[in-house]
């Protein structure tokens, strides 16, 4: 097949779904090319040794890429998030045509659904099939974050960006989504029951792997010798990280807490952990994604957390497909699919969305656990990732839909 990738985010960015995929499926003989934007993420500048212009071509792993520029901005300003979005949809609609002339079927990756713009064009012009990868729902993403509007403003922008969703999903040929609740969600906003497919995603399996543990990474993470719990991530609105502090806090003479990452939250984690006294806290800030799998293997549980918000029940964090990568066992606090996961598999504990008294209480079962058991946990974990969340198995998957797509399209 001729494949056309059109993803706003791609490696070097460290959102790496669509990349990853590109790549396979070029290994597997597939012609690709993938329209993407100069990268930008997640600091909000354009990367060191790219320069925007218009006409920048590139080649990796057996993939043609075209990069458009953007206006390169991950800040809070709304203003800045929208030209951000915005001028990709801009760019990748004028460069989509010539650049992607000949293909069988598109891949756009979602979110944003700005991303659909040159999908959409390329549909109506020249009849081509578009495969939706779906990573989270919108509105809800925007409206739930900080940076939505209130009143009478976030209210109209939240129902006309429920009209735009519907279209979007109507307009697909087909839907993947990461969960079973999501494809129940799309569904109930106008996709096709038919055209949607539970895709599990894979994580960065250059990155994610099981290593020994080691002293200096244990050092990294002031390993004490007893039950440590480790959040690796974005420590935002929607991860809502005080219950974690709570849950620690109250946990003080059993488990540590090692919080890696960063995130609007963080000073207020940071100052609810000083009021709590809870020295059993620390905070380690961002490493680089090469350091993880070390800083994994020093932990004894990965902790995932979302808040209790509908549209964040069909959500699976990456840091779920990290952590199993890495054959550790771990603990979510949410409610939905990511908890049912876990709770199905025997990989790990898991607790209600915002209810700090209850995760305390599987804080406390975790390190009562002996070593034997949670090595069980581990191994299953493992076993689970190479079984429903590879990146072999996924793009079977997605191999798959773009096929019979294309063949219904009749150019195979």
């Amino acid at each position: 097949m001729k494949i056309g990738i059109i993803s706003q985010w791609y490696a070097p960015e460290p959102i790496f779904i669509a990349g990853n995929l590109a790549g396979e499926l070029a290994r597997r003989g597939h012609e690709v090319r993938a329209l993407t934007a100069f990268p930008n993420y997640p600091q909000g500048r354009i990367q060191p040794g790219y320069r925007q212009r218009w006409n920048h071509q590139e080649r990796a792993a057996g993939v043609n890429i075209r990069r458009v520029p953007i206006y390169p901005s991950h800040d809070n300003s709304p203003l800045r998030r929208v030209a951000n979005l915005g001028s990709f949809a801009a760019t990748s609609l004028l460069a989509a045509p010539r650049f992607l002339a000949g293909v069988d079927v598109v891949y756009a990756y979602c979110p944003p659904p700005t991303v659909f713009a040159a999908p959409f064009a390329l549909r109506v012009l020249r009849g081509v099939p578009v495969l939706l990868h779906v990573q989270d729902m919108w509105p809800e993403s925007v409206s739930g974050s900080d940076l939505a509007p209130g009143g009478l403003v976030g209210s109209a922008m939240d129902r006309a960006l429920h009209v735009v969703m519907r279209g979007v999903y109507r307009a697909s040929a087909g839907i993947a989504v990461i969960s079973e609740s999501m494809a129940e969600l799309v569904i109930e906003r106008g996709a096709d029951p038919a055209r949607v497919r539970v895709v599990l995603n894979w994580t960065d399996e250059t990155l994610f792997r099981p290593v020994p543990p080691s002293d200096g990474a244990r050092a990294e993470i002031g390993h004490r010798g007893r039950c440590t719990i480790m959040f690796a991530g974005n420590m935002g609105p929607f991860q809502r990280v005080e219950t974690a502090i709570r849950a620690a806090a109250a946990n003080a003479d059993l488990v540590d807490l090692v919080l890696v990452g960063s995130g609007t939250e963080e000073a207020d984690a940071r100052r609810l952990a000083d009021e709590l006294g809870a020295d059993n806290i620390r905070f380690v800030g961002r490493r680089a994604p090469e350091e993880m799998s070390a800083l994994y293997a020093a932990s004894d549980f990965q902790l995932v957390i979302l808040r209790d918000l509908p549209a964040l029940r069909g959500t699976v964090p990456s840091k779920l497909q990290a952590a199993l990568a890495c054959a550790r066992p771990v603990i979510v606090s949410a409610a939905g699919d990511a908890a049912t996961l876990v709770t199905a598999s025997g990989v790990g504990l898991a607790a209600p969305a915002e209810d700090w008294r209850a995760l305390a209480e599987r804080f406390a079962a975790a390190a009562a656990l002996p070593s034997s058991t949670r090595a069980d946990m581990g191994r299953r974990a493992q076993q689970m990732y190479r079984d429903r969340m590879s990146l072999r198995v996924g793009v079977d998957q997605i191999e798959d839909m773009l096929t019979k797509m294309t063949s219904a399209r009749g150019t195979v």
